[in-house]
């Protein structure tokens, strides 16, 4: 943590992670489009999940992920309702001053502060486990 004054950062966006991740999910069934564009902000992936993977109540559904050279990351789920909800979560590793470095914002409105998390080191492996737990996610709404 800088000790002067200013707030915590993450530091830059890893544009070879953020490629690599992209490359990945574009090869799940479970997203319709992924979108990176590493020249504009918020420098993210965005994936889109394909609907027909949710009751008809859940109108749309998107991943948004960022990642940074320091390997901390945000990881942000929501689904968008016809009634005009939302339910959402994220996984989170950054510092900041309401949770320990690692946390997570459970859902259904992915409330901060968070719960404190432990993530594995490597990308793959934190993707693999929200991944994981969004297939358990959709599986629950359907029963």
């Amino acid at each position: 943590m800088p000790d002067d004054g200013s707030k915590p950062r993450t530091g830059p966006i890893d544009a070879d992670v953020l490629e690599r991740i992209a490359g990945r999910i574009e090869t799940s069934a479970r997203f319709e489009a992924v979108v990176y564009r590493p020249d504009t902000a918020p420098n993210a992936v965005v994936a889109d999940y394909d609907t027909g993977y949710f009751p008809a109540a859940v109108e749309r559904a998107s991943l948004r992920i960022r990642w940074f050279e320091t390997d901390d990351f945000s990881i942000h789920y929501a689904e968008h309702y016809s009634d005009g909800t939302t339910w959402e979560c994220r996984w989170d590793r950054h510092p900041n001053g309401h949770n320990t470095h690692a946390h997570f914002h459970p859902p259904p409105d992915a409330v901060t502060p968070g719960n404190d998390a432990t993530y594995p080191v490597d990308w793959r492996d934190v993707l693999t486990r929200a991944l994981d737990e969004l297939d358990e996610r959709v599986r629950a709404l359907w029963e």
